[in-house]
């Protein structure tokens, strides 16, 4: 077989089996109203398998698990609140976006404050000894014996 002809059949298999990889996109609810409100709520709201984006932005299952869980909860007439109450009682402040200021939560809030200080404390400590150590100041003995050593290194010829 020739080179062109393996090429052409690779791409075309790659190409029929990226159809059978699609997933069919989620229903939205009847109501677009409801759907507003759910994705709303949902961008608040931590993806739990994601970690770095909302439930209203990730793709993952259990995103869409929870997009549909907050759809029919709001569907049966639960506030938004309620819906937020039942997910922390499930997950706990990791699904917020924006936990709240608590004791539990007070490292989260305070920890980059905290790291930037002793960053600062740390270089300003480094500082100062890296300055107090460029002014010692030498004994007359102590400047009599490094002008001899480096007259007697003046003073050899290069072996």
């Amino acid at each position: 077989m020739k080179p062109g002809l393996i090429a052409f059949m690779l791409l075309l298999a790659l190409g029929l089996t990226g159809g059978a990889l699609a997933k069919e996109a989620a229903p939205a609810a009847d109501d677009p109203a409801l759907e507003r409100r759910v994705m709303a709520l949902a961008a608040k709201l931590r993806c739990l398998q994601c970690q770095n984006q909302s439930i209203a932005e990730s793709d993952a299952p259990l995103a869409d698990d929870l997009r549909n869980q907050m759809r029919e909860q709001m569907k049966q007439g639960k506030s938004e609140r309620d819906v937020i109450d039942f997910l922390l009682a499930r997950y706990g402040d990791f699904v917020l976006l924006r936990p709240p200021f608590k004791p539990t939560t007070l490292l989260l809030w305070l920890g980059p404050l905290l790291l930037f200080v002793v960053g600062l404390i740390v270089f300003f400590h480094r500082l100062a000894r890296s300055l107090a150590a460029a002014e010692v100041e030498l004994s007359e003995a102590d400047r009599a014996r490094a002008g001899s050593l480096l007259e007697s290194e003046i003073g050899k010829e290069p072996g």
